[in-house]
């Protein structure tokens, strides 16, 4: 019978399958229950120093490079509404009034297929073997559940819509990852989530 895996840095009880500590965040290399009788002892390795969860400022970059991968991914979007308003007949003119509806009516299905990408684009990642949208991989995050294993893309769908909760409140549900115990944002909170460094 498997036993429970105690962290060597806070001493918190955490669940067999963890690969990670529930409450500080450093990695579990080893099972630290009582050993069976006649059993060896494990000798574990302290977790690295760079062991833990993504702060706020490493997130506002990785964050900052996944809107510049998103703005590319989206480029075809952009070209055909510039397409639309540079088309002769929604020109600027004396017939511009009623040239306007059809403009307006293409708009939202234009911000509809933004807000697709960028969804398809978190979710798939996120929950992918990469376990990171570009951003994170390329400063080495991986977003986990709270027993550090990968999440589903339910989850991640869950999580990226959290976000716009986190935005509408002036930006606090970010603003959270600088002050929370774990570097929790309020998103992660809702979706069950970590942002772990590598």
């Amino acid at each position: 019978m498997a036993e429970n895996l105690f962290c060597s840095r806070c001493g918190t009880l955490n669940p067999t399958q963890a690969s990670f500590c529930q409450k500080c965040g450093a990695g579990l290399g080893t099972n630290l229950g009582v050993p069976s009788p006649g059993a060896p002892v494990a000798v574990y390795a302290p977790p690295s120093a760079s062991a833990g969860y993504g702060g706020f400022w490493i997130r506002v970059v990785a964050a900052i490079i996944d809107a510049i991968a998103l703005s590319i991914i989206a480029l075809p979007i952009r070209m055909i509404i510039f397409a639309v308003r540079h088309t002769p007949s929604y020109r600027m003119g004396p017939n511009y009034g009623e040239n306007l509806g059809p403009l307006l009516a293409v708009l939202p299905l234009l911000l509809g297929a933004n807000l697709l990408v960028s969804w398809l684009y978190e979710a798939l990642m996120t929950s992918s073997s990469w376990q990171a949208t570009l951003g994170k991989k390329a400063l080495n995050l991986k977003v986990t559940d709270e027993a550090g294993n990968r999440i589903s893309f339910a989850r991640a769908t869950g999580r990226h819509f959290a976000k716009y909760l986190s935005a509408a409140i002036l930006f606090i549900g970010y603003i959270m990852v600088a002050f929370t115990e774990r570097k929790r944002a309020l998103h992660d909170m809702l979706a069950g989530t970590l942002v772990r460094k590598l």
